[in-house]
């Protein structure tokens, strides 16, 4: 099964696709945000779940130290919108750890995993 997860810059993308790695499944972060290509997460993945991810301008900001402005962070989030339209999963990320979000995916994904890790 592939996941695919998108969101803005700094939203927990790449601690998610690595904790769902170490646990056998083929997760991936796409920089969907970055493309003008509304379904660039399909195209490049085909995934069997997707998962869309949001933190606040402020939040992704503080984690990231971002030098970036607050229409930069909009873009981002309008870029996504395919996206979210299409995701299996949605998560607001402001007021968790990773572990949290990982958690929180885990018990969404439920019966969906195949018990059989990846080779």
């Amino acid at each position: 099964m592939k996941i695919a997860i998108v969101g803005p810059c700094a939203s927990g993308k790449t601690s998610l696709a690595t904790a769902l790695r170490a646990r056998g499944l083929d997760a991936r972060q796409i920089a969907q945000e970055h493309s003008y290509v509304p379904d660039m997460w399909a195209r490049l993945t085909r995934p069997d779940i997707l998962i869309c991810l949001h933190a606040s301008f402020e939040v992704c900001t503080r984690r990231k130290r971002l030098g970036w402005t607050r229409p930069e962070y909009e873009e981002q989030v309008h870029r996504l919108r395919h996206a979210r339209q299409n995701c299996h999963l949605f998560l607001k990320t402001d007021d968790l750890s990773p572990d949290e979000v990982f958690q929180q995916v885990w018990l969404a994904l439920g019966d969906r995993l195949d018990p059989t890790p990846a080779v």
